[in-house]
């Protein structure tokens, strides 16, 4: 079985103050762990990177913001996919790449668990791949609903995981990811 690493919008537009309070600061040491895993056993490694056509978008390709984090920067011969849109599978050569390497197991992490995280995952079970989603290895941000009403990081970040565990994915962390799959 060959599977993939899939590695979404950890990029510096995510320090910026805008986007306010964030849950599981441990993300991106937890998906370095995991990188450092997928580069020593030589499997496939899928970066994603958002991307705007706007100037004044953190996202923008001229800003630092849009580089990706240096905690999991990509090494030569890895490849990096742009999107402009939520799912990392719309208007992009991801799901041709992954079925052209054989890959049919994708394990997911990154920024943010509500938007890209999540609407990449929905597509990756839909198309069929078996899909793992790393829980403490993507994180979310508080946010406003439609009342105006604040909802906190975590609450956010667990009611996306569950909309998605056993559906779309399944959502596990890190350590148990590497206890229970890594050598198989």
């Amino acid at each position: 079985m060959k599977r993939a690493l899939i590695i979404i919008d950890v990029q510096n537009a995510f320090y910026d103050d805008s986007w306010g309070s964030r849950n599981n600061l441990q993300a991106e040491t937890n998906i370095s762990h995991l990188l450092s895993l997928w580069r020593a056993s030589k499997q496939n490694v899928i970066f994603i990177q958002h991307i705007s056509q706007n100037p004044d978008s953190l996202f923008y390709p001229e800003n630092h913001s849009f580089q990706i984090k240096e905690i999991v920067q990509p090494i030569d011969g890895e490849m990096i996919i742009t999107k402009e849109v939520n799912s990392a599978f719309i208007n992009t050569a991801l799901e041709d790449t992954l079925k052209n390497k054989g890959i049919t197991e994708v394990v997911i992490t990154g920024l943010t668990t509500p938007h890209c995280v999540s609407t990449t995952t929905r597509m990756s079970g839909n198309l069929g791949f078996t899909t793992f989603l790393i829980s403490d290895a993507t994180a979310a941000f508080g946010l406003v609903d439609h009342n105006d009403h604040y909802i906190d990081a975590e609450t956010i970040h667990h009611s996306s995981l569950a909309t998605l565990h056993k559906e779309f994915a399944t959502v596990i962390t890190t350590s148990e990811y590497i206890k229970n799959f890594i050598d198989r």
